[in-house]
């Protein structure tokens, strides 16, 4: 009897192998900020789970499954703590400008509301420059990632993760994507900004090894890997603790209602704790969006979407590795990256 192949990274290992979605993204780099932005081809139907003691969004209460919204027109991630939330209001106005939202009243004149949920992560006392006085860029930002919303996009110091420091190892932006055998896909994109460690003890280990697909981060195996109660290795020092949180979005092609959206949401979030060590923690503001972009149907009811959720755990473990991975110092900086770490 043939076999299926097997389960396989997309062509990018982005979460834009998901067919209709790109993703844009802009930074400061005097500011060390970013803003990142996934951006569906049509509205897509999504739903968020939060998981941190101390998240910052935006309209995640209209993801509700029994509230009138059924679907958004894009997510934003954003640095920039509270003043990040303003990127989302200038990926309202492009989407309005081009007839895009939510059509509460369809007449002439007036205008549509793009549904457009956030999330932020604190990067604001990294160093950058933020003599900003009353107009911080983030609305800026905001636009000039989803103007750059394409199917590539770089990893590392960029978008949203541009600030953002993963224990006391430099943090940014990761992706990865799956293919299952029957043709459903699933990515994921996260700015890992995380109190906790992504690696174990010492050395270069990630705690996402186990899940690890063709050395997309280094393909050093597991061996490393040594859990030890209440030793956390590289997560950051008392005094740094409240400056974190990890944000991500996951997504997939299957027809999702905003119930089982949901419900891979919550899946999802086991993927941070499967990358990040300790994770949800009071001064963390962790949040993971799922979306659907309905191009492919359901099949298999809930076996499917415990499948989806499984794959979309996977992949967001996936994404934090690559985020540590791909980081590289603030120019000018000794600020320390995964790379800096002894070969043992």
């Amino acid at each position: 009897m043939s076999q299926k192949p097997p389960a396989a990274p997309g062509t990018r290992n982005l979460i834009t192998d998901v067919p209709g979605l790109r993703v844009g993204q802009a930074q400061d780099l005097a500011a060390r900020t970013g803003v990142t932005v996934i951006l569906p081809d049509d509205r897509a139907v999504a739903a968020c789970d939060l998981r941190g003691g101390g998240p910052g969004t935006r309209e995640t209460d209209a993801l509700a499954p029994e509230n009138l919204v059924e679907a958004i027109d894009a997510i934003v991630l954003s640095g920039g703590s509270v003043y990040g939330l303003a990127a989302a209001d200038g990926v309202v106005s492009w989407l309005g400008a081009r007839g895009r939202g939510y059509g509460l009243v369809n007449r002439p004149g007036v205008p549509k509301s793009p549904v457009v949920p956030g999330a932020i992560l604190y990067d604001v006392a990294n160093g950058g420059d933020r003599d900003w006085g009353e107009e911080p860029p983030y609305r800026r930002l905001g636009r000039e990632a989803v103007e750059a919303a394409g199917l590539d996009f770089q990893l590392g110091t960029q978008g949203a993760g541009t600030g953002a420091m993963a224990g006391v190892l430099k943090g940014g932006t990761g992706s990865a994507s799956i293919l299952a055998a029957d043709g459903i896909a699933v990515g994921a994109v996260v700015c890992v900004n995380s109190f906790g460690s992504v690696v174990a003890g010492d050395n270069r280990t990630f705690w996402a090894a186990p899940y690890e697909m063709n050395a997309e981060f280094g393909g050093l195996g597991a061996a490393g890997l040594s859990a030890r109660p209440d030793i956390w290795d590289l997560a950051k020092a008392d005094p740094q603790a409240r400056m974190n949180t990890t944000i991500a979005c996951v997504a997939t092609d299957v027809i999702l209602t905003p119930a089982q959206a949901k419900r891979v949401a919550i899946m999802a979030q086991d993927g941070l704790a499967r990358a990040i060590r300790p994770v949800h923690a009071p001064f963390d503001g962790d949040v993971v969006f799922a979306m659907s972009t309905g191009l492919r149907p359901l099949e298999g009811g809930d076996f499917t979407i415990a499948r989806i959720g499984a794959l979309a755990a996977d992949c967001l473990a996936r994404a934090v590795a690559r985020a540590v991975y791909e980081a590289r110092p603030w120019a000018g900086t000794g600020v320390r990256c995964w790379r800096d770490l002894p070969v043992i």
